[in-house]
């Protein structure tokens, strides 16, 4: 009995310390840096619009059923497609857009070149090496390539979006970052001086480097450890230049925000916007692809550039199903969809840019 107790005291005592003392878990805002959001309430941040999954046994159940399925093509039997990269040796004068798989893209805007949610590490897990891989075996770029970033803009704190190890090989690289009220405490942690960091809160905007950056909201949730749960805020993104509008929707359920934004800050001349890693039973978390595109309207966008798929299996769905919906659905409202291979460079609102059903090839 008395060693019982002795082991199970042991494991509590380890696993506190793994949450405590591990970097990659982060680290929980104080209330005092948080509180005065108008999105902060009673301890944590909330959702204007009523937002809960569905977590009953019988769901749980079906989670199960789903997860044992065989033959499920929720990830490609072989290595993915993607261009090398070649923006880093000759920058753009046109405002364009890389992909990079997922939601981690890089954008040429007037000059400055900024990251938005540059999660490259191997999985979207605290301990990498026990998470699902990344679809494509190799990056289309060696991390030391990377050239001097103006900016990293982050939308919230989930590990597929904010990676501990990425951060590491991006500090010296990065002049400056933007993120959502309370992330700037795992930058901190993690060795970004404050002065480096920028906290921004819902219709909160700012003027940078000749830009506009206006922090707009997202319906989501955040949270790295079992002790953090929407400690921190999670947003979407308007980015506005001379030459180009961009909204990038972070991770969102589809909700009325979309058309504030849009009746705010649109038109824009490209949205990307959240599709993938969905489902029915959290769809006010995620939108389902047809809600993608329907966002995009209200938002008033012109080009639409699905994101958030082709890199990891984070959901039950086919690893194409994103794309082939998005992608009929948009044909169907007469929204335009890019679909750039990953690493791909194309240029803003341009006529000239041909997307092609790339994973369809074998």
């Amino acid at each position: 009995m008395l060693i019982s107790i002795f082991s199970l005291t042991a494991l509590i005592a380890i696993a506190f310390l793994i949450i405590r003392f591990y970097p990659a878990f982060g680290e929980k805002p104080s209330l005092e840096r948080v509180q005065s959001s108008p999105q902060h309430s009673k301890g944590s941040f909330k959702n204007p619009t009523p937002t809960s999954m569905d977590t009953s046994f019988s769901t749980s159940l079906t989670m199960i059923r789903d997860l044992m399925k065989r033959n499920a093509n929720r990830k490609p039997d072989t290595d993915i497609p993607r261009v090398g990269f070649p923006s880093f040796k000759h920058p753009h004068y046109v405002t364009n857009v890389t992909w990079f798989g997922h939601s981690a893209s890089m954008i040429e805007i007037d000059g400055k070149r900024l990251l938005l949610d540059p999660m490259f590490g191997r999985a979207p897990s605290p301990f990498p090496w026990i998470g699902g891989k990344r679809y494509s075996k190799d990056l289309p770029f060696h991390m030391e390539e990377l050239p001097s970033i103006d900016a990293v803009i982050f939308s919230h704190d989930h590990y597929d979006h904010l990676d501990y190890g990425t951060i590491q090989k991006l500090r010296g690289k990065v002049n400056q970052f933007f993120v959502p009220i309370g992330v700037g405490s795992h930058l901190e942690r993690w060795g970004i001086h404050s002065e480096q960091i920028i906290e921004l809160d819902w219709w909160d905007e700012i003027e940078w480097s000749g830009l506009t950056l206006a922090c707009t909201p997202a319906r989501h949730f955040s949270g790295r450890s079992l002790h953090d749960r929407n400690a921190t805020l999670w947003c979407s993104w308007c980015i506005i230049g001379n030459s180009s509008r961009i909204f990038f929707s972070g991770d969102s359920g589809y909700g009325p925000h979309f058309k504030e934004i849009g009746s705010v800050y649109g038109p824009f001349d490209l949205s990307l916007m959240e599709c993938g890693q969905y489902d029915t039973r959290w769809a006010p978390i995620h939108m389902l692809p047809e809600e993608t595109v329907q966002a995009h309207i209200d938002v008033k966008g012109k080009q639409l550039l699905p994101i958030h798929w082709g890199a990891f299996t984070l959901s039950f769905h086919e690893w194409t199903d994103p794309i082939k919906r998005v992608t009929k659905s948009g044909a169907e409202q007469g929204v335009p969809v890019v679909t750039p291979r990953i690493g791909e460079t194309f240029p803003v609102g341009s006529d000239s840019y041909q997307s092609f059903e790339w994973w369809e090839t074998p």
